[in-house]
C-alpha cells in the first residue's frame, strides 16, 4: 500500500516538473534529486573504500552535469565581450573532440590525483577509483539525458518515464504472481524471467500506444528503441542491486515510503534514459513531434 500511495502523490508532482519547469529549472531539480541518488551511492561506496574521499563525489557529479549539457548543446556556447582566447577554450572544449578529450583527463589524471591527495589508504585505492570512476558519469549522464530530452520536447521525457514505470510495474506484479524461474539469484532473488518479459513487453506496448496517440502512427526504429530502453532501465535496477549486494545492504534509503532510497527509484532511468535519448538522435527529433 505504501508502495501505491507514494507513487500516487510522487508521479503527478513528477509530471508537473517535466511539463511546466522552464529547461534550465528542470535542469537544477533533476541535479538537486541525483545528487540524493548520489548521496545514496557514497554510503554504499563506503563499505569498500571508508577512507577515500568519496563525498567529491556529490561535487563532480553536477559539475560533469553542466559540462555535459554544454559539450551536447546543439549551439557552441559563447560569451559576447569575453577574450578571444577564453571564448576559443570554452568553444574547443565542448567540441566532440574537446568533449570526449576532458571526460577522459576527468576520468583517469583527476580521479587519480583525488584519491591520492585524498590520502586514500593504498589498500583502498582501486575501489576507491571504481567508485568515482562509474559513479560520476553514472549520475552525470542520467541528469543529462533528461534534460535534454525535456529540452527537446517534454513529451519524450514523458515516454521515457512511462517506458521505465510500466515496466517496472509489470515485472513486478507479474514475478510476483507466477514467477518461477529466476533471472539473478545471486544479486537480486526476487526477479524473475517472467517479470522480466512482462516489464519489457509493457514498456514496448506503452511507446507503441504513445506513438499512435502523440503521431498518428509507431514507426519501426521507435520501437527498437523503446525495446532497448526497457532492456537497459532492467539491467539499471540489477546493477543498482549489485552494488547493494556487495555492500550487504537491502535499500540505498529510506527517503520514499515503499520504495526504499531515491537511488531505488532512479535506477532505472539512470541507464534508460541515456539510452533513449541516443535514441532520440538516431531517429531524428522532428520525426517524433506531431
Amino acid at each position: 500500500m505504501q508502495r501505491v500511495l507514494t507513487a500516487a502523490l510522487g508521479l503527478p508532482l513528477l509530471l508537473a516538473a517535466v511539463f511546466l519547469l522552464p529547461s534550465d529549472f528542470f535542469f537544477g531539480l533533476v541535479v538537486l534529486l541525483l545528487n540524493w541518488a548520489a548521496l545514496e551511492y557514497v554510503r554504499i561506496a563506503r563499505a569498500w573504500a571508508p577512507g577515500a574521499p568519496l563525498r567529491a563525489i556529490l561535487a563532480l557529479v553536477p559539475l560533469a552535469a553542466l559540462g555535459l549539457a554544454v559539450a551536447t548543446s546543439p549551439v557552441a556556447p559563447s560569451a559576447p565581450g569575453a577574450a578571444g582566447a577564453s571564448t576559443g577554450l570554452i568553444s574547443a572544449l565542448a567540441s566532440g573532440p574537446g568533449a570526449l578529450l576532458a571526460a577522459g583527463l576527468l576520468l583517469t589524471v583527476g580521479m587519480a590525483v583525488l584519491v591520492l591527495v585524498g590520502r586514500t589508504p593504498p589498500t583502498e585505492t582501486m575501489p576507491a577509483l571504481g567508485a568515482f570512476c562509474f559513479g560520476v558519469p553514472y549520475f552525470a549522464l542520467g541528469i543529462v539525458a533528461a534534460y535534454r530530452l525535456q529540452h527537446l520536447d517534454p513529451w519524450l521525457l514523458f515516454l521515457g518515464l512511462m517506458l521505465i514505470f510500466a515496466g517496472d510495474t509489470a515485472a513486478y506484479y507479474v514475478g510476483s504472481a507466477i514467477g518461477s524461474h529466476k533471472m539473478t539469484p545471486v544479486v537480486s532473488p526476487n526477479k524473475s524471467w517472467e517479470g522480466a518479459v512482462a516489464g519489457f513487453a509493457a514498456a514496448v506496448g506503452v511507446a507503441a500506444l504513445w506513438a499512435w496517440l502523440r503521431l498518428g502512427g509507431v514507426p519501426w526504429e521507435l520501437l527498437a528503441v523503446a525495446a532497448a530502453t526497457a532492456v537497459a532501465a532492467q539491467f539499471g535496477d540489477l546493477a543498482e542491486s549489485m552494488l547493494k549486494r556487495g555492500s550487504g545492504i537491502k535499500d540505498s534509503g529510506n527517503l520514499l515510503p515503499g520504495h526504499g532510497g531515491m537511488l531505488d527509484r532512479a535506477d532505472a532511468m539512470l541507464f534508460a534514459l541515456p539510452v533513449l535519448l541516443a535514441g532520440v538522435w538516431w531517429i531524428g527529433p522532428d520525426r517524433l513531434m506531431p
